[in-house]
């Protein structure tokens, strides 16, 4: 297993505590106008590069870091097309 720096994870763990607050405020106001799912696609694709790199060339427990945050935000994805499609959760 190799190394990791402790910058990526706290950079990756500020990102993990962030995640949770947009997510609860879709699931609080049912609101997403705002959002962008280009933005939070983007953002995925981001950290899957980072999976693979992890994977390919500097294996450690930082990629499963790297899978909570993505899983986070194709969470806070799904909500947004759900709530802008059922405006007020219906």
């Amino acid at each position: 297993m190799g190394s990791f720096s402790i910058w990526e994870v706290l950079f990756l763990l500020c990102f993990a505590c962030s995640w949770p607050f947009s997510i609860a405020k879709s699931l609080r106001t049912k609101v997403v106008t705002g959002k962008s799912p280009l933005f939070m696609t983007l953002i995925i694709l981001g950290y899957i590069f980072g999976i693979i790199h992890k994977v390919n060339y500097d294996f450690n427990w930082v990629v499963y870091l790297y899978a909570f945050n993505a899983l986070m935000v194709l969470t806070d994805l799904v909500l947004y097309f759900y709530y802008s499609r059922h405006p007020h959760g219906k």
